[in-house]
């Protein structure tokens, strides 16, 4: 009826959960966190790692790392079914799931970190999107990441994930979609038209330099909610330069530390929207950052309808953005 596709992974209930269950930070650091440095050995070997060259892998001397996750909400045993028939459909859950461990300091925020450790996450997430996207059988692959429990992370130790789909998620065919019927009507990018437009208001404009800008959008979904727009076009996410990624490391630390000062260290989702694997360059379709702040419930009119209910206006979040100091 919706289109709409549900991952059914039942493992990933037996996956830790230190921050659910109120474990103490300092006793998890100490003793029982597989993420910091000297417990390589639990997790599963690396795929990629950012380290001292003469340390081997899977050992300490690692600034990020990225590991297959323990509990992955998609494996890579077996192939991808075809569409079924009939009234339901089916496919194997077949993919990948990565973990990307962004810093060997434990509990740090990623706002807290160097510069150059934002960079480096962002640059494990792009080489790790530019290699499983080379896979013919995957389609997609979701860079984001999950902070504080109200947001859905399980580990305190700061990491971000990547998982390659068998398809097109529905929310992305969508934005797409919409992308492309104004390209069609105008012959134009719908998010550089948006940028082009909010330089003169300058009223949800919340930073802007020559790769980046940051702003409210216009119809958020949440309080707060901002996204990271390149301002030059790229439909691409994998295809970012190293310039790019640096300007992106510095708009996503300096935002992060904003929401982090004005709304007291809120729980938030960040989650990069980009063009389907192995796509041409898209004329129409623009990647970019959403930054979700975990402020309200999601409440039965939300569920219900599929509207959202904002209390706070674009134009207000991102003038308190602006001014406050960091």
């Amino acid at each position: 009826m919706t289109g709409r596709w549900v991952v059914i992974a039942a493992a990933r209930r037996a996956r830790p959960n230190d921050l659910a269950s109120g474990a103490d930070a300092s006793t998890v650091a100490g003793g029982s966190c597989p993420f910091c440095p000297g417990h390589e050995a639990e997790t599963p070997p690396e795929v990629y790692a950012e380290r001292d060259p003469a340390a081997p892998a899977d050992s300490p001397g690692w600034s990020a790392r990225v590991v297959p996750n323990m509990y992955p909400a998609l494996g890579p045993a077996g192939a991808a079914a075809p569409p079924g028939g009939g009234l339901y459909e089916r496919r194997d859950g077949v993919g990948a799931h990565e973990v990307i461990i962004e810093s060997s300091e434990h509990g740090a925020e990623l706002s807290q970190l160097p510069l150059e450790a934002v960079e480096r996450m962002l640059r494990a997430g792009r080489e790790r999107s530019r290699d499983l996207g080379r896979d013919p059988g995957f389609r997609y692959v979701q860079f984001f990441k999950n902070h504080g429990a109200a947001a859905g992370a399980s580990l305190e130790h700061g990491h971000a994930q990547l998982v390659a789909l068998p398809l097109v998620p529905t929310a992305i065919e969508e934005e797409m979609s919409g992308a492309a019927r104004y390209g069609e009507r105008t012959g134009r990018c719908v998010y550089c038209d948006m940028l082009a437009g909010e330089r003169p208001e300058g009223r949800r404009l919340i930073r802007r330099d020559d790769e980046m800008a940051v702003l409210a959008p216009w119809a958020p979904r949440v309080p707060y909610e901002t996204w990271i727009v390149p301002a030059r076009h790229e439909s691409a996410f994998d295809k970012t330069d190293d310039a790019s990624l640096r300007a992106l490391a510095r708009a996503l630390k300096e935002t992060l530390a904003r929401l982090r000062r004005l709304l007291d260290a809120p729980d938030y989702n960040f989650l990069v929207h980009t063009a389907p694997c192995r796509s041409p360059r898209l004329p129409h379709y623009h990647w970019h950052v959403e930054i979700v702040p975990r402020l309200q419930p999601i409440a039965g009119f939300e569920w219900g309808t599929g509207f959202t209910i904002n209390t706070m206006p674009p134009e207000e979040a991102a003038a308190n953005l602006l001014h406050v100091e960091i």
